[in-house]
């Protein structure tokens, strides 16, 4: 009985965090539509920071070491702050759910700068997961790129979707040899400080004065990116890290995507191509192939 109920409350719990991931992407979609998407992702970062200081101060985290200390600000300004600036910006151009799948390419950028930097060599089923990954990306970005529906907006969004998964892929690999060496709520509110900060100069250079006005949907969505998203979101990621395999956890991740799509279509009446749930699927089933070989080699 005891086994069966720690099934479940595991199952619940990564329900919750599919949920969660994906419907962050949807929250932001919110916000963009009627705020600079550089002001409001400031925002969201200045009220999650402290949030997260207080949780790795009650928790007892140690603070990131001197040897470490460039890695968690380089995975803030780019693994976090560059990457969620890139597509916030890219939704307020295209659907949340053509970003969310877009940007679930951010392994296949991994994988390609370990091939590339670290030498490393992918097993014949990793390196199909590449091929099938990256061809779901290019049929995302060409649909749109080519007019699929008619936007001009369109294939620039496609393209900060895609700079957003570089951004990101570029942060954990600098972050990650320090992954083990590091508590991850400490690192966590570190990333977060350094973003806010990134993001508050983008938004006063780019984009002027701050808004001084929302509407009631804007204000619900940035409390949610504040405390759902970015404190819930991580507690969630964190206990799943100690509950399932990185594998597991990593294929949890790949059903956001699909989540947030879902979402935007039902709740925001975002419209999504043939083309682009193609692509997007095809791109999933090339991050399961490669997630498997890892797991086999690993």
């Amino acid at each position: 009985m005891t086994g069966r109920g720690e099934a479940w409350r595991s199952a619940a719990l990564a329900v919750a965090f599919v949920l969660i991931w994906g419907s962050a992407f949807n929250a932001a979609r919110v916000v963009v539509l009627e705020w600079p998407p550089f002001w409001g992702l400031a925002f969201r970062f200045v009220a999650t920071a402290p949030l997260l200081l207080g949780l790795a101060w009650a928790t007892r985290s140690r603070w990131p070491g001197r040897a470490d200390l460039g890695r968690v600000v380089v995975m803030g300004l780019l693994g976090t702050g560059g990457y969620l600036a890139f597509s916030w910006w890219a939704m307020s151009l295209i659907p949340s759910g053509l970003v969310a799948l877009i940007t679930a390419a951010t392994p296949l950028v991994v994988a390609l700068g370990e091939v590339l930097f670290f030498g490393r060599r992918p097993s014949p089923m990793a390196w199909i997961g590449l091929a099938l990954g990256w061809g779901g990306v290019a049929l995302l970005g060409g649909a749109r790129v080519g007019g699929h529906l008619g936007n001009p907006g369109e294939g620039l969004g496609v393209g900060l979707a895609l700079l957003g998964a570089a951004s990101q892929a570029a942060g954990l690999l600098a972050f990650a040899p320090a992954r083990g060496r590091v508590d991850l709520w400490s690192a966590t509110a570190g990333q977060s400080l350094v973003s806010a900060a990134l993001l508050l100069v983008l938004a006063v250079v780019m984009e002027g004065a701050p808004p001084t006005t929302a509407s009631l949907p804007v204000w619900l969505s940035l409390a949610y990116s504040v405390t759902v998203v970015g404190v819930g979101g991580y507690a969630l990621l964190f206990v799943l890290l100690r509950r399932f395999p990185p594998s597991t956890a990593a294929a949890l991740q790949l059903l956001a995507p699909p989540v947030a799509t879902l979402i935007g279509w039902a709740a925001l009446g975002e419209v999504l191509g043939w083309a682009d749930l193609a692509g997007g699927a095809l791109t999933l089933t090339g991050l399961t192939l490669l997630f498997r070989a890892r797991a086999r080699e690993g």
